[in-house]
């Protein structure tokens, strides 16, 4: 019924060539092939994870290994989909295991079969995208033994209780730049009638503890969404010869194609939610093992309208600071975050807002990185965005343990975003600016114009050129948008610096 899997003829263009269902792969090796153990199974696996929150959600990042081994992640994923909601397509977006190819092969042969059924495939869909883009095509090697794909089916068979369309794409490409222009091609159908599911898992075969490090690390880059930082991470953390690690993230290029799509938008979010590896699973042992995230990635729009007027007392603050701050040391020094005790936080510490985390060295900028808004504490906002400034902010070096010490650290607690139209609208020193035109994008935070004495031409000039790319004059034919920050540092209170 299960294995031991820890990881990872074409139509007529008149369409009038016999339909070729895809036969399923991996069952009775990663899922069971009995119909009532499978939809048992799974309805166990969704009992028991996290409840859905009201919230927008656009994807999913979801493991693909034996069920036994990251059923229960699976879940936690997919248990944040709204069951009764209306789903045009499901795009299921795996990377191949099976064979390296140019782009991405797209399966519209026919539709496709699991033990629980047939799923309608969007043929027409799928052919209007191999029509329209040469990186889209059928790679009948693809998709014939490919499991990464096929194991998300059964979920979304026993979860959606409406008609839905799938659009099973397989990646087949190694490079960052195809994942870009996938991401572009795909980006018309990246709305809210559209469910997006990504396949990953993570650290493959370390030990159990290295993997569990590997993995947070990876979750981290993730959940900045910045593709470019994704890409440099996952360089740069080979130089660290974890012993036995294959790959961070072997979908990688899944993910990748996903923070294409998420990244020139502050609107979207990227939440942690459940993380569990083989070793945790009673089926394998701890000395080399595979890991998997469940993440979600939501639509904030302007759901959060009444955190304009939001206000932090000096203790809040304070405690922000102090949560940075043994952040930033547990993280460098021990590679671990500390565990909060939310029911000690005031009430302002649990509401969803963005923030960045501004690190300095002597008085210089040392890491710098932040989220718009969240779906998440605002005091696990500042956790997440302490690590990423410290290790992943790309115009540094990750901050090392002699240095710990000298960082001094500040907070900017963001308000939503207001689009305006002119720019008398904007008040320097009072408003940050978020510039954004196509997928290029950039922003300063309200400090930025008082510390360098810029006007307001000079200000939306730098970033248009030196944040977003667009050039100097590139704000004039942009979205403009303005936010305001709470801001404060430890420079402000005596007990550091």
């Amino acid at each position: 019924m299960f294995g031991s899997q820890l990881g990872c003829s074409s139509q007529n263009p008149d369409g009038t060539s016999q339909k070729h269902d895809r036969k399923p792969a991996a069952a009775g090796r990663f899922y069971s092939d009995d119909p009532k153990e499978l939809r048992s199974m799974i309805a166990s696996f969704l009992s028991e994870a996290i409840p859905r929150e009201e919230n927008q959600l656009a994807a999913i990042i979801s493991p693909h290994a034996g069920y036994v081994f990251s059923g229960q992640v699976a879940a936690n994923a997919f248990n944040q989909v709204d069951p009764n909601r209306s789903f045009d397509n499901v795009f299921v977006i795996a990377s191949s295991h099976q064979v390296a190819f140019p782009g991405a092969s797209i399966y519209n042969q026919g539709d496709y079969v699991t033990p629980l059924g047939t799923v309608p495939v969007n043929i027409q869909l799928a052919n209007k995208l191999m029509e329209e883009n040469p990186l889209f095509m059928f790679h009948p090697e693809a998709d014939k033994y490919e499991h990464s794909l096929e194991v998300q089916v059964p979920f979304l068979q026993v979860l959606l209780k409406k008609p839905f369309q799938l659009v099973p794409i397989v990646l087949g490409t190694q490079s960052a730049e195809t994942c870009g222009k996938i991401a572009e091609a795909l980006k018309p159908w990246f709305n809210d009638r559209n469910l997006f599911v990504i396949s990953s898992d993570f650290a493959h075969y370390p030990e159990y503890k290295d993997a569990k490090s590997a993995d947070q690390a990876t979750c981290d880059a993730i959940v900045g969404n910045d593709p470019e930082g994704f890409s440099r991470f996952l360089d740069s953390y080979k130089k660290n010869k974890i012993p036995n690690l294959a790959t961070n993230c072997c979908g990688w290029t899944s993910v990748l194609t996903l923070l294409n799509l998420t990244s020139d938008d502050p609107d979207y979010t990227y939440t942690p939610l459940f993380y569990q590896n083989s070793g945790d699973s009673g089926y394998g042992d701890k000395k080399q093992v595979v890991g998997y995230w469940a993440i979600t990635v939501t639509r904030n729009g302007d759901s959060k309208e009444e955190n304009a007027d939001f206000y932090l007392s000096e203790k809040d603050k304070k405690r922000l600071l102090e949560i940075a701050r043994s952040t930033v040391q547990g993280y460098i020094l021990n590679k671990k975050v500390p565990g909060i005790d939310a029911a000690s936080l005031s009430e302002n510490l649990t509401i969803q807002a963005g923030a960045f985390v501004t690190l300095k060295k002597d008085g210089a900028l040392r890491g710098c990185i932040g989220r718009f808004t969240a779906t998440i504490p605002l005091y696990q906002v500042i956790q997440n965005m302490a690590v990423a400034s410290a290790t992943q902010d790309y115009r540094f070096s990750p901050v090392q343990s002699n240095e710990v010490d000298r960082l001094e650290i500040e907070i900017s607690v963001l308000s939503p975003m207001k689009q305006i139209f002119d720019i008398r609208e904007l008040e320097l020193g009072r408003d940050g600016i978020y510039i954004k035109k196509g997928n290029a994008a950039g922003t300063f935070l309200p400090q930025v114009a008082p510390e360098t004495g810029w006007t307001k031409e000079e200000f939306l000039g730098h970033c248009a050129r030196d944040k977003a790319g667009i050039g100097w004059d590139g704000w004039k034919d942009a979205e403009l948008y303005t936010y305001q920050a709470i801001v404060f540092s430890e420079s402000e209170f005596s007990g550091h610096k």
